[in-house]
């Protein structure tokens, strides 16, 4: 059996000061079998020019208008040959023997089955990434792991998997109305599409997430933002129970609009309303609010919601 080809997925938008290291984390994997396809979303810098400056090592680029992060990972969907995906945002890297490494460990387990790898935060200089265990850094049936990551926040961050071709067709594209947790709803198809997750233990096998970029935050605080992590949220509890219809996975669903409550109240106010009355249909939540111990006293004098209204006011 020939060696499988995996396909390095690479949407790129206003990505100039960053997109060359990360396409050289993609280059320098040691697999000798991978495309990397590069998608332009409109990008009004360079980047368009620096990706084509990579074509003489093997990187396809394409360009589109701008239409979102999705609609370029589709974009690259389309054009991929490999039997493996390989997702990486154009500010994050791979470690050179990531693919080898989680590879080698597919091939021991069922058809169907995803790799994940440790996976680290960095801003500036990946070497400070911290990889900290969140709970994420071992084996999961499909459902299991949807159970966590919806009932405490904890996450696989794209770059970290690497995705049978079948499965991801089975789970179906990008969905292209989202911005804020896109990932987070799509991954949610491809789990429940696969036979379950290999965590890859070999230390070479990592991923980096840069993260605290300046306008990061004002994105994800937008109402446009926020309606989309709202939207994410429906579609995963659709897809989640759908799957299992069960006393935990209605509890899963009750604790993740919850934690939409506590992210975001008390704005927009329809969506919070919303949020209340699908936490009372999934049975209520106990989760308590995220807080420090100065936030904790206000709380038990005002309540969490004054309180989270406070903070919005001073933050106008």
């Amino acid at each position: 059996m020939s060696a499988p080809l995996v396909s390095i997925l690479v949407p790129c938008f206003n990505a100039e000061r960053w997109l060359a290291a990360t396409l050289e984390s993609a280059c320098a994997q040691t697999w000798p079998h991978c495309e990397i396809i590069v998608v332009d979303d409109g990008s009004s810098d360079g980047s368009l020019a620096l990706a084509r400056t990579f074509a003489g090592r093997g990187v396809r680029v394409f360009t589109q208008p701008n239409a979102g992060a999705s609609a370029a990972r589709n974009r690259a969907l389309r054009e991929a040959r490999g039997e493996f995906f390989q997702f990486l945002d154009a500010d994050d890297l791979i470690a050179p023997d990531k693919i080898a490494a989680q590879l080698s460990l597919l091939a021991t387990r069922p058809a169907g089955t995803l790799a994940t790898c440790a996976w680290g935060r960095f801003r500036d200089d990946s070497a400070q990434a911290r990889f900290i265990d969140t709970a994420v850094f071992r084996d999961f049936a499909p459902l299991d792991f949807l159970v966590l990551g919806g009932r405490t926040g904890a996450m696989m961050h794209p770059s970290a998997w690497l995705v049978p071709r079948f499965v991801a067709t089975q789970a179906g594209p990008w969905n292209e109305a989202l911005s804020l947790n896109d990932d987070g709803e799509y991954f949610c198809r491809v789990i429940l599409a696969s036979s379950g997750m290999a965590f890859c233990r070999e230390t070479e096998a990592r991923s980096f997430y840069r993260s605290g970029l300046p306008g990061s935050l004002s994105q994800r605080r937008s109402e446009r933002a926020r309606r989309s992590q709202f939207r994410s949220y429906e579609l995963i509890a659709q897809h989640l129970l759908a799957a299992e219809d069960s006393p935990r996975t209605r509890q899963t669903v009750a604790d993740m609009f919850q934690r939409f409550l506590y992210d975001f109240y008390p704005f927009p106010a329809d969506l919070m309303r919303n949020a209340e009355r699908l936490v009372a249909a999934h049975g209520g939540s106990a989760l308590p609010p995220p807080m420090g111990s100065k936030t904790a006293a206000l709380v038990r004098v005002l309540g969490w919601r004054n309180v989270w209204r406070l903070k919005h006011l001073l933050r106008r």
